[in-house]
């Protein structure tokens, strides 16, 4: 069920300044989700089933390609934009949101953003003619590329060397590992696998981590384990193995070095899982209004707007929605490379919000609503679900940047109490 009415927001608000080609994709991707993602959200949530009719609808719209550069037949689409369509693609349905920013950035990360870091002229040339392998796939093939992350230690928050290994070997890598909550795991044709290269007997080291593309078809990649979690369950994320898994040299989605590079001078490039969450809230926001205007199909056309507890819950929703999304804006349009340190904290200060906002917003818009919220029939009880763990996901996690926040605020880089 779907709010019918014309006074839909813009997901960037009502004054945010786009550029035409950004108005052509939020169009793009607001009628693929109202009319197709939205009435399938529902089945795909009971029946914790990947969404690939979404991703074919993605596919034919141009969006797999979004942040493909033009000249490789992409959309070229910057980070902000990309932020702005994810949010929107959120709105409709969240899971097709969050396993969108797996594929999506894998492109970005490999593309507009690695664009920025150092490199040798060499490395800088082989790792174009790499870039173009990976972005014919997405543009002339349809690929779907995942970007599975956690590995359940401290890896996936940058605090030690990822548990997967690669070891060089004639023409390629040889990787064993595992990885788990591993979304599009039933999907991708690609994973782009964050490793650690093994040395010998030598200690693994974060600066020696790599991003390989690794072929889902390719001999020793195992899919395995159940998935039925409390929300977000049509993202399939289900564990991956690798018992020594070959890749070629080509299959390098970032020079060696580069990921490391990119950590440390591109922070934004880990908050890209909080456009979905933002269209979440955006959503959370919609249905109750629409519900106490009596506009949501199936609930009866009775107006509840006309008490004044509902009037001003839906007031404390307009605020903290307002502020989120203003701080959502103010953190997409800072991302680039080397911010100053307002920006960085600003990032945190923007995941944190925006993945607490979220899930407080469905919180309200379910006791506003009250008892038919929580029928299945309706997309209030999911959205609430779904907004819930977003807090916990890695590398960025609610935790983490209120630790980030408290310690760069007071220390500047090198300084100590020793």
């Amino acid at each position: 069920m779907i709010p019918t009415a014309e006074r839909h927001m813009p997901i960037c608000g009502d004054d945010f300044v786009l550029t035409e080609r950004q108005r052509e994709l939020l169009k793009r991707a607001e009628q693929l989700g109202r009319e197709r993602f939205a009435p399938r959200a529902a089945e795909l949530d009971r029946d914790a089933k990947f969404p690939f009719a979404n991703y074919d609808d993605m596919r034919e719209a141009g969006l797999l390609g979004l942040c493909v550069p033009e000249a490789h037949g992409g959309q070229g689409a910057d980070y902000a934009t990309y932020a702005l369509v994810s949010a929107e693609i959120g709105r409709w349905c969240g899971a097709t949101a969050l396993t969108f920013n797996m594929h999506v950035c894998t492109m970005l990360w490999s593309g507009l953003l690695s664009e920025d870091l150092d490199m040798s002229p060499e490395d800088r040339a082989l790792h174009h003619q790499r870039q173009a392998v990976h972005f014919a796939r997405v543009v002339k093939d349809g690929a779907i590329y995942a970007q599975p992350f956690s590995e359940g230690g401290a890896a996936a928050a940058g605090a030690q060397p990822f548990g997967t290994t690669a070891e060089k070997v004639e023409g390629g890598w040889k990787i064993n590992g595992k990885k788990i909550f591993a979304s599009l795991s039933d999907a991708a044709d690609y994973f782009g696998v964050l490793c650690t290269e093994k040395k010998g007997s030598a200690d693994l080291s974060r600066r020696d981590t790599l991003y390989l593309a690794v072929p889902r078809t390719a001999p020793g990649v195992v899919v395995e384990g159940d998935w039925d979690p409390l929300g977000m369950r049509a993202t399939v994320s289900r564990n991956l193995v690798f018992k020594d898994v070959f890749v070629p040299d080509e299959a390098a989605l970032m020079p060696q070095g580069v990921y490391f590079q990119a950590a440390s001078r591109w922070p934004h490039m880990f908050m890209t899982l909080s456009p979905t969450y933002m269209g979440i809230a955006q959503a959370a926001y919609d249905f109750t209004v629409a519900y106490l205007r009596g506009e949501i199909p199936g609930t009866g056309p009775i107006k509840r707007r006309q008490f004044a507890t509902k009037q001003v819950a839906v007031a404390e929703m307009f605020i903290k929605l307002e502020q989120t999304r203003n701080l959502f804006l103010r953190a997409i349009t800072d991302a680039r490379v080397d911010p100053p340190k307002s920006a960085r904290l600003r990032a945190y200060a923007a995941q944190y919000t925006i993945m607490e906002n979220a899930q407080d917003l469905a919180r309200l818009a379910i006791r506003t609503c009250g008892g038919q919220s929580m029928l299945k029939s309706l997309p209030l009880e999911r959205l609430y679900r779904d907004a819930r763990c977003g807090s916990l996901m890695l590398p960025w996690t609610a935790e983490l940047c209120m630790d980030r926040i408290g310690r760069e605020a007071l220390y500047e880089a090198g300084e100590s109490d020793a």
